[in-house]
């Protein structure tokens, strides 16, 4: 246990008492006298000693013992003694990051070749990789845009990464439209962004496909992104020389990555897809903001308990030795 003082400067009255006793003493001023008769015999009856002119009545040594200790106890309460508790440590996000998946019809297309040499559903191949990639970016928020012929936020922004495995495992192909909307996904990636006050935010944007049916352009979106402080990856996976909407557009992909400072990926199987993600790890290695703190217990209640303790003691034995010296008198 570690005690500390929160205002240990009020030490310094300790010896305001004694200041005042030498600086400030009783006031002293002439009065007339009453003479009285046998006074000698009427101080000795009173057990009073006589002295001449004005008389400061003088303290015991209980009652200055009991003031002492109760003005030293009321000083070290004002000082604000406080017990520590153990070093708590938080991690805060200091980078939001949104990852947007294509879920086109084309997603639906078996032309991934898995590391065991089995092809896989594009869709499929790309959330296999995805899941390690969240998990290892602990300490930053993330928020989950799909997108086809319209853009979703399938999950907001949360530092709760496992929670987002649930929401890719519900991730099915053609949930958002057969087309593919880049300029859209990019728009709501930058009002996502928009409800964030961390400075570092970074995209993950994946496709298989060319923009047919954005409301905004991908190089206007890209434009604006870059003016928000948007950094957006982007990965093109799929048939580059394939026809219509089956045909990914690395061009428009790699021109928005530039426009924005990042980088422009493309992979043709999971294995390159996986060496793309940690690529991207690499470049924004994990960012947090640590705090920590020491919880506090005041503890004045208890120097303030002790000197009240002290005072009705001191009180209760003064009061009962005037009663033993009155009864002894009488």
């Amino acid at each position: 246990m570690t005690l500390s003082l929160s205002a240990p400067l009020m030490l310094l009255l300790l010896p305001l008492p004694l200041l005042v006793w030498f600086f400030a003493p009783p006031h002293r001023h002439r009065v007339r006298a009453t003479r009285v008769p046998f006074f000698r015999d009427l101080t000795q009856a009173a057990g009073v000693e006589a002295r001449r002119g004005a008389l400061v009545l003088r303290r015991s040594s209980l009652q200055m013992i009991a003031a002492c200790l109760a003005w030293a106890l009321l000083v070290l309460a004002l000082a604000g003694p406080e017990r520590l508790g153990e070093p708590i440590v938080t991690e805060n996000a200091a980078r939001d990051t949104v990852l947007a998946l294509d879920i086109s019809g084309s997603m639906d297309e078996r032309d991934f070749v898995a590391q065991d040499g089995t092809r896989k559903q594009r869709l499929e191949a790309v959330t296999d990789v995805l899941r390690p990639f969240i998990a290892e970016r602990d300490g930053d928020r993330m928020a989950l845009i799909v997108f086809g012929t319209r853009a979703f936020v399938q999950a907001p922004f949360t530092d709760d990464l496992q929670s987002l495995n649930g929401f890719l495992d519900q991730t099915q192909v053609g949930m958002a439209g057969p087309n593919t909307a880049l300029g859209d996904a990019i728009g709501l990636a930058i009002r996502t962004f928009q409800g964030s006050d961390i400075e570092e935010r970074l995209m993950i944007l994946l496709s298989d496909g060319s923009d047919t049916s954005s409301t905004m352009t991908p190089v206007n979106a890209a434009t604006i992104a870059a003016d928000q402080g948007v950094t957006i990856y982007t990965i093109g996976v799929g048939d580059p020389e394939a026809t219509g909407e089956a045909r990914v557009d690395l061009g428009i992909l790699e021109d928005i990555a530039k426009r924005t400072g990042g980088e422009f990926f493309y992979a043709d199987d999971q294995e390159a897809l996986t060496s793309i993600y940690q690529r991207i790890d690499a470049l924004n290695p994990r960012v947090v903001e640590t705090t920590s703190y020491r919880p506090k217990t005041s503890l004045a209640y208890v120097p303030l308990s002790v000197a009240l303790l002290i005072v009705l003691l001191a009180t209760t034995l003064l009061h009962l030795g005037s009663r033993r010296r009155g009864t002894r008198h009488v």
